[in-house]
């Protein structure tokens, strides 16, 4: 079993761990560019033909499906992208967990980058999903370029700025960025107010490793034989999985568990 991810630089580790976590047996792919990063600030038009270099690199390794582990691409290149792909393989994208986070109840804050908040395609989403509870939407400047090359005065300044938009009486915050669930614990520490009841967080990384499992007909198996290799593809060149990535528990579990190509 094969399973690629793209994303524009390393917002893809944490859907990655959670696949290891799933199926350790499962060979994972993952196929970025951060050179072109950030994606966010660039036209529709850029972000799918960026996105589409990254999966025709990783369609290259035949995977049995592909993960598109990038809010931004999966606003503006997915139908581009399941054009190119399916039927021959299956297309998983990422879409902010707006709806469980609503389901619980609210309020509730949505981090995410300055591109994404305020969109059409998030503003969508609240309407569907969260009508009736109140929502906040936080812009977060900086941070996924923070992360991307693990700055840690960069990243605190960033969370710190956006905890300072985020209402004292949300209950619940959504990552509407792939690269903010690699310190979800640092968001909601930053968030919380003393005394107060913890604030629930939701990502989408679990959600769509089950989902591309599921696709391919695969169930989870974590007590399987961690034997699944990785493959590390940057501008369509392969690479070592980047220094910045070992930074993050998701990319030393990654490193840990499976032979490096």
């Amino acid at each position: 079993m094969k399973i690629a991810l793209m994303d524009s630089g390393i917002g893809l580790l944490a859907a990655a761990a959670a696949l290891r976590r799933l199926r350790p047996d499962a060979d994972l792919v993952l196929s970025s560019d951060p050179d072109s990063m950030p994606w966010g600030p660039r036209t529709p038009q850029e972000v799918a033909q960026l996105a589409l270099a990254c999966v025709n690199a990783a369609a290259a390794e035949r995977p049995d499906a592909l993960i598109v582990a990038c809010n931004t691409a999966s606003v503006h290149a997915l139908p581009t992208l399941r054009q190119r792909l399916e039927p021959e393989i299956p297309v998983i994208g990422t879409v902010p967990a707006v709806k469980p986070a609503a389901a619980a109840g609210g309020p509730l804050a949505i981090w995410a980058t300055p591109a994404t908040t305020g969109s059409d395609y998030q503003r969508d989403l609240i309407a569907e999903f969260a009508d009736g509870v109140r929502v906040t939407e936080v812009p977060c400047p900086g941070l996924a370029d923070a992360l991307e090359h693990a700055d840690e005065t960069a990243i605190d300044a960033a969370i710190a700025a956006a905890a300072q938009r985020t209402p004292r009486d949300v209950r619940s915050v959504v990552l509407g960025c792939t690269h903010y669930e690699l310190v979800a614990d640092r968001i909601r520490a930053a968030a919380q107010p003393p005394g107060a009841p913890e604030i629930a967080m939701y990502a989408s990384a679990d959600a769509v490793a089950a989902q591309a499992l599921r696709r391919i007909g695969a169930v989870p198996a974590p007590d399987a034989e961690p034997s699944g290799s990785l493959t590390v593809i940057h501008g369509g060149r392969p690479q070592a999985l980047p220094a910045a990535a070992l930074a993050y528990a998701e990319g030393r579990d990654l490193t840990g568990a499976a032979a490096t190509h």
